[in-house]
């Protein structure tokens, strides 16, 4: 199966469980990371003695050709599908449900618009949607697109040197337009929100 598929169940756990840094006032930070390479972070509240756990995001987009959307998200992504009907497919993407359903308005070589917001001086398409994976699974990616002939808004770089938010990024469009971005953290429970 490849490397980059969900195995097995879409974000099953590994044995691994770690603390990633001490409790603070506003409660410990700790990760879980999925046999797919996925990461769910969890945040333990010390002041509500209550944990939060990020779970699986679901993301419904719109395509222009099912079939067309089907061979991107599998063979270029390397997305497992899961059900599926005419008009729609859904993908585990990194052990997110991403869904792909057909409008038929955008017409054989329709295209879903995009604004250009300006970052770390690169045009960031807006709207956007995508993962944050752990640096290696990132970098088994970037290799992975740059074997086939993707539409890319931003080539893989790293972003925002030396600052706690310094990240690993790229930024490709499916067939019909849709703007995905990709990104990794050194540390992402210590970073994904650090100022």
């Amino acid at each position: 199966m490849d490397a980059l598929a969900g195995q097995g169940s879409a974000g099953a756990w590994t044995d691994r469980r770690r603390r990633t840094d001490t409790p603070t006032a506003a409660g410990a930070r700790m990760h879980r990371r999925c046999r797919d390479g996925s990461v769910i972070l969890a945040r333990e509240s010390a002041a509500r003695g209550q944990s939060v756990v990020l779970t699986p995001f679901h993301v419904a987009i719109q395509v222009r050709d099912i079939a067309e959307a089907r061979r991107f998200y599998t063979e270029i992504l390397g997305c497992s599908e899961g059900r599926s009907a005419s008009d729609w497919v859904d993908f585990n993407m990194f052990g997110h449900q991403f869904v792909c359903h057909l409008n038929p308005a955008l017409g054989r070589d329709g295209r879903i618009g995009s604004h250009f917001n300006p970052v770390d001086g690169q045009g960031v398409p807006v709207p956007h949607c995508g993962v944050v994976l752990e640096a290696s699974v990132w970098a088994v990616l970037a290799a992975r697109l740059k074997q086939h002939p993707v539409d890319w808004v931003i080539e893989p770089y790293t972003r925002f040197r030396d600052t706690p938010g310094e990240q690993s990024t790229l930024f490709i469009r499916d067939p019909s337009g849709n703007a995905l971005e990709f990104k990794s953290f050194r540390d992402i429970t210590g970073q994904l929100f650090a100022r």
